[in-house]
């Protein structure tokens, strides 16, 4: 063996330390480089991104310097005379098969019935009855209430007509009021 081999080996791991201490220092220059440029460019979009407040001004201040410039011109709509005219919408549906119930009921408070009467409400308590009445004349209709004396109970009738195809119209808006009065049903009183 020479006498130089024992002092290679040791020559050698120091340049491979010298090579990895100086790739380490390069590498954490380049890394402080792309902090500064990431940086740089965050900043850089920071202070292009101004608030354009000041063209707003300015396009509102040229906007009122103009509305100042020019008088207010008075425009004269001439007065068109209408007519008023009532139009009914004409519903082709079908009500003859609308379901009625018969019962014997007895007027309580109200006008007498005609012929089909809506029916919204069922009480034993005739307070309960009354305070539906008051809802459903808040409404603007005219309701009555009748006594069912079979089954004791006051029904609260909301509107009442001769025409079936009428009666069951009412009832259907009428379902829509309350939600009780979902279960609202027709009564035939001959």
């Amino acid at each position: 063996m020479h006498k130089n081999a024992l002092f290679f080996v040791p020559l050698q791991e120091k340049s491979q330390k010298k090579v990895k201490t100086t790739l380490n220092k390069r590498k954490k220059a380049m890394n402080k480089k792309v902090m500064m440029g990431a940086a740089l460019a965050t900043v850089f979009a920071m202070t292009s991104c101004k608030s354009s407040e000041s063209a707003y001004k300015k396009a509102y201040e040229k906007a009122k310097a103009q509305q100042t410039e020019q008088p207010a011109a008075t425009q004269v709509t001439p007065v068109q005379t209408t007519q008023n005219v009532s139009v009914t919408p004409v519903d082709n549906t079908d009500y003859s098969n609308v379901a009625v119930r018969t019962e014997n009921v007895t007027v309580v408070t109200g006008n007498p019935l005609k012929s089909y009467s809506v029916v919204i409400g069922a009480y034993s308590i005739k307070a309960n009855a009354d305070r539906t009445c008051d809802f459903i004349a808040g409404k603007g209709y005219q309701p009555q209430i009748v006594m069912n004396q079979e089954r004791g109970l006051y029904r609260v009738v909301a509107f009442t007509s001769d025409s079936k195809a009428e009666a069951a119209r009412t009832r259907d808006v009428v379902k829509n009021l309350r939600s009780d009065f979902a279960e609202a049903w027709l009564l035939y009183q001959k």
